[in-house]
Parts: C-alpha cells; sequence; structure tokens
C-alpha cells in the first residue's frame, strides 16, 4: 500500500469513532420522559399563571409494569373549558388521593402561551384546596 491509501484509511478510521463517540456522548445526556415532566412542572410552577379549577376525577390506571395515578381535572381560561389530567404518581407523597374527590376546588397553574398545559400539583407547591 502507498503512503496516501494508508493516510485515507486512517482519516476514516478516526473519523468512524469521532461520530461514534459523539453519538454514545449525545445518547448519554437524553433525558428521561420523568425527567421532562419533571422539567415541565418547574417551569409551570415558577411562571405559570392561576386559574381556579375542579377535580374530575381520580383515576388508577395499569401502564406497563406500574399502576399510574392521574388526577383529571377542568379550567377555564378565556372562555375555554380545558379538561385535562395529570400523572401525580411521583407526587403521591404530596398529597392523599383519597381525599381529592368530584367537584374538590383546585388552583391550575398553566402556561399562559399554552394554556392546554397545565398542573394542578408540583414539587413545593399543590393547587388542591381542603
Amino acid at each position: 500500500m502507498n503512503e496516501t491509501v494508508r493516510s485515507y484509511i486512517l482519516i476514516a478510521g478516526a473519523a468512524t469513532v469521532l461520530v461514534a463517540l459523539v453519538v454514545i456522548w449525545i445518547r448519554a445526556r437524553r433525558k428521561t420522559p420523568e425527567q421532562r415532566e419533571q422539567e415541565r412542572r418547574s417551569l409551570l410552577n415558577a411562571g405559570g399563571r392561576i386559574a381556579d379549577g375542579t377535580v374530575v376525577d381520580v383515576q388508577e390506571m395499569n401502564a406497563g409494569t406500574a399502576p399510574a395515578q392521574l388526577l383529571i381535572y377542568q379550567y377555564d381560561v378565556a372562555g375555554v373549558t380545558y379538561h385535562c389530567s395529570q400523572d401525580v404518581t411521583r407526587l403521591r407523597h404530596h398529597i392523599d388521593l383519597h381525599s381529592c374527590r368530584l367537584g374538590l376546588r383546585a388552583s391550575v397553574k398553566y402556561d399562559p402561551q399554552n394554556p392546554g398545559n397545565s398542573i394542578v400539583i408540583a414539587e413545593g407547591w399543590t393547587g388542591l384546596r381542603a
């Protein structure tokens, strides 16, 4: 083999290794769904507007390996009624879902740019009223 061919092989091998390392680095930094949901709650808790809402239902659903607990609620923003649910499985130590009853008044934090994006509970805040 001549020197030019060897150089091309080395450059191609180095480029392949570099691409593989970048792909591994990007995948390692990818957020899990739980991390994305926690970030969404934090953003809404910090900068969301508050509206009056009502708890419609509390359901436990079997989603995969562990049951998911959903808090279903509704609220009005600018004459539009939003019906939403929030997975509160990871927040159950902050609330007692058995005390949540149909018609329970709640404060809802929502994104003013996207009012359908909302929460009733987050770490350090709850909109559920006794």
